[in-house]
């Protein structure tokens, strides 16, 4: 999953929602240094990046977009994913989206001075531009999939993903639900 899973699976707690994101930035084992929080996060974020890439029916159909997606497919699940969790929000949270997504954008951390200026930067640009927004719509998965193939190193398919996951809906929105059903009772119910 992309930013909006990492968040959604975070529960309620705006800090740890912030340090699962933050995840995506830390490489390697040494973070003990950080507060508690922010090792939750950390770890939360690995937890569910972890089950994702291991889930038998996510596995398949990572191997059914090779042929169409070589090297991405797993970049694209994670935004089909978000793009599916955003579309049928009221299915799985009862706040409305958009007030899910101001309440996050609106936090203010107590752990500011912990973060990298790398991660403060990213912050202010999605807070700024308010990507998720627009992920429940075709256009913002298209903006995805072409934005995400930008901070990728060689070309790929990526920026035509969205046309792969129209070819490939139903079969996708499958996967997805039942990843959900599984993941909700791995991170949610405990």
């Amino acid at each position: 999953m992309n930013f909006l899973g990492h968040l959604y699976f975070s529960g309620t707690d705006k800090e740890l929602m912030l340090a699962n994101l933050f995840g995506d930035f830390v490489r390697g084992s040494q973070h003990g240094h950080f507060p508690e929080v922010i090792q939750q996060g950390i770890k939360l974020h690995r937890s569910i990046d972890f089950y994702i890439d291991n889930h038998p029916l996510v596995k398949e159909l990572k191997y059914d977009l090779m042929s169409e997606l070589p090297k991405v497919g797993p970049v694209a699940v994670d935004l089909f994913f978000d793009h599916l969790l955003a579309r049928n929000w009221a299915d799985f949270h009862p706040t409305a989206y958009t007030s899910f997504l101001n309440d996050f954008y609106e936090h203010e951390t107590d752990f500011q001075d912990h973060y990298p200026k790398e991660f403060i930067e990213f912050m202010h640009k999605l807070r700024t531009h308010q990507w998720m927004n627009h992920y429940p719509t075709k256009y913002g998965l298209m903006k995805s999939c072409e934005g995400v193939a930008k901070r990728i190193s060689f070309e790929t398919k990526l920026p035509t993903a969205h046309l792969v996951f129209d070819q490939m809906e139903g079969q996708i929105e499958e996967v997805f639900h039942r990843f959900m059903s599984d993941a909700k009772s791995e991170f949610l119910s405990q």
